[in-house]
């Protein structure tokens, strides 16, 4: 069974410092048994990065949310990504963005000014929104225990390259209930993919985010983990979806004549 100690070593090990921002997609059950359970896996992580970092998860309501169930509320509505992310939303000092569907729970320096402003954009990962921000602040991703599947940030990186056929044409009409009281009234393009669900295939970077050393494996626990750097991870997506817009629309590997 693994100890707060443990996880805090297995932070340092993987390349993780305390002055970083790191975002966290998370699989709890990957991690193995932990000492007081998935909040000491979460004590770990804020103690660590708390004072000087900025520790970030993702709140994700795109499961539930639609033309329906259409008011976002931040206070109450539970996140559809795992078990870490809607216990680290109630942790005291976080900060939940007011994004409809693409949300993100922030603890540590510039907390509330790296979540606001998320209500203004139609968008799921908007360039000047949180996921932009992580580019902007060379952030970290962790993949802890869960594949580059999950990476919404390359859902980001194709919406700011303008790859077609990723967001609705026609907006869908949500509301967000912010902290104050209002309602504010937000028109929303949500991803679309008329030929599947393209992030099932951003796995395919992994091999070469490692060979550039942009991924670094690890373990945390039990997890087999992945430290991304979101800068490097951009750039040659970005790089290589200007090769090939459809990069994403197949699982066919990288080819190797790409590889610099």
């Amino acid at each position: 069974m693994y100890t707060k100690q443990d996880i805090l070593n297995d932070l340092i090990n993987i390349g993780i410092k305390p002055t970083d921002t790191l975002l966290v997609h998370s699989s709890m059950k990957s991690v193995g048994e932990v000492e007081g359970g998935a909040d000491t896996v979460l004590d770990a992580f804020i103690d660590y990065m708390k004072d000087d970092g900025l520790l970030i998860f993702p709140t994700h309501t795109w499961e539930q949310i639609n033309d329906e169930y259409n008011i976002f509320n931040p206070m109450t509505e539970p996140s559809c990504v795992g078990i870490l992310t809607n216990l680290f939303m109630k942790r005291p000092g976080a900060v939940r963005s007011l994004h409809p569907t693409h949300s993100v729970a922030a603890i540590g320096k510039d907390a509330e000014e790296y979540t606001s402003g998320e209500e203004n954009f139609d968008t799921p990962c908007s360039r000047n929104g949180c996921w932009g921000k992580l580019y902007d602040r060379n952030a970290k991703i962790l993949f802890l225990g869960c594949s580059l599947k999950k990476n919404t940030f390359i859902h980001g990186v194709e919406e700011w390259n303008r790859i077609p056929d990723r967001l609705m044409e026609k907006p869908r009409q949500f509301k967000i209930l912010a902290p104050d009281g209002r309602i504010i009234d937000r028109p929303f393009h949500s991803h679309y993919f008329p030929g599947g669900d393209v992030s099932q295939n951003y796995d395919k970077m992994l091999p070469p985010f490692l060979h550039y050393g942009i991924a670094k494996k690890g373990k945390i626990g039990d997890a087999e983990c992945y430290l991304c750097d979101a800068v490097g991870m951009a750039d040659l997506t970005s790089d290589y979806l200007k090769r090939n817009p459809k990069l994403f629309e197949d699982g066919e590997p990288i080819p190797k004549d790409w590889y610099r």
